[in-house]
């Protein structure tokens, strides 16, 4: 007796499984570098099928930063208004360790977004962040009136609300865990970027930490005396505002006044400048590292250090930092391995010290809590608009000690 083949069956969920592989992908790779047969792959499907669901790349994608963001709405509207603010960044914990491996498709591709799309987007967060920074203006309220201890004006007279600079720095620690992949427990994060969190909430910008009187400068931007180095100077800023996938040979050229076909005399191609922009940002955060600790033996001493010069070269060279963090992906496995172990000596000299000042941490614990606090100072940051004044900048740095417990 012979029976028929059973067709297979299609899941009923296929949709939200092909959503939920494509924002890992996009996580991963980048929009520019990730394919739609790369995410047809990842569900074990065809890429008929997947166009089936989506007509095309983008629509896929958009629809991945608006199930994200949905998360995070969902999550704060769960919690009752008048609930405590450990209660709001619990739940925005959960919902971002859960989607850990697509939760970084909004943080820096969110800018391929079309302007009505990255509108709504926005339109979600604006509302997380304001459900964030009422409970952080209700439970640690700042002094109105008075100068504060490091001299900036009157806390009122600011243009930027500081509950909400400390609720996007907060959102900024328990986002970070989307940007890297130390391994460690799902409960175990949430409870270290929650506490980080909640930390930095409580965390007064105008108190100067303890250590932070010494002046910090990372090494100033180079000055380009070399074609190599000039085509590098146009192409980093380019890369910063429009993505390096949109950026053309032609413009990079046209910003140093060559032909393109001359920048082949220079670089091989144009994934070799980016190359060179990452390693530059490895080499400025080392240089700011050595200048930084130098003749510092207290521990607590050289973490604030640490977070004073990494929050220096965050403002100093935004448009490098930018490139750095958002295109490393993109680089071929050959270009992007000494980019990795430089970003990872780095990391491992915060670690180190971190654990000198907390003991009970384990290197796990110490490496979230670090890239917490970078977290914190890309956040912050940009609700700065990275305008760069020592006052900006002390106020990064205390968040960013904030983060790290100390």
């Amino acid at each position: 007796m012979t029976t028929e083949p059973t067709a297979a069956v299609r899941p009923r969920n296929r949709r939200q499984l092909i959503v939920e592989a494509a924002g890992r992908v996009f996580s991963e790779r980048g929009y520019h570098w990730t394919s739609m047969e790369e995410i047809a792959a990842r569900v074990g499907i065809t890429a008929a099928a997947l166009y089936r669901h989506f007509p095309n790349k983008y629509a896929l994608f958009a629809e991945c930063t608006e199930i994200m963001a949905d998360r995070l709405v969902a999550a704060v509207d769960e919690v009752p208004p008048a609930a405590p603010l450990a209660d709001l960044l619990a739940a925005l914990g959960r919902v971002t360790v859960a989607y850990r491996a697509s939760g970084g498709v909004y943080r820096w591709e969110a800018r391929y977004l079309h302007r009505e799309d990255r509108r709504h987007l926005r339109a979600k967060f604006a509302h997380v962040v304001g459900r964030v920074e009422e409970a952080v203006g209700r439970e640690h309220p700042l002094p109105p009136t008075g100068p504060p201890a490091t001299g900036q004006p009157p806390a009122a007279s600011r243009p930027l609300s500081l509950a909400h600079l400390r609720a996007v720095a907060a959102l900024g620690a328990i986002g970070s865990i989307t940007m890297h992949h130390t391994s460690i427990a799902a409960r175990r994060a949430e409870e270290l970027l929650s506490a980080s969190a909640a930390r930095v909430a409580a965390t007064d910008p105008a108190a100067a930490p303890r250590g932070a009187a010494r002046p910090v400068e990372p090494p100033a931007q180079p000055v380009p005396r070399t074609r190599r180095a000039q085509i590098l100077a146009a192409a980093i800023p380019l890369f910063a505002r429009d993505g390096f996938a949109s950026v053309t040979n032609g413009q990079i050229a046209e910003a140093v006044g060559l032909a393109p076909s001359a920048l082949y005399r220079h670089y091989p191609g144009k994934v070799d400048i980016l190359a060179a922009a990452c390693l530059q940002a490895a080499g400025v955060v080392t240089q700011g590292v050595d200048r930084g600790l130098r003749d510092i033996a207290d521990p607590y001493d050289a973490v604030v250090a640490l977070a004073a010069t990494h929050v220096a070269y965050c403002f100093e060279h935004t448009a490098l930092n930018s490139v750095a963090e958002a295109e490393v992906a993109g680089l071929p496995d050959d270009l992007r391995r000494p980019v990795v172990l430089a970003q990872r000596e780095y990391i491992a000299v915060w670690e180190q010290q971190l654990r000198l000042v907390r003991a009970e941490l384990d290197p796990r614990q110490a490496r979230v809590l670090v890239h917490a606090g970078f977290g914190v100072a890309v956040e912050a940051g940009r609700g700065l608009r990275w305008r760069d004044t020592q006052e900006h900048r002390d106020v990064v740095t205390a968040l960013v000690v904030g983060a790290l417990g100390l």
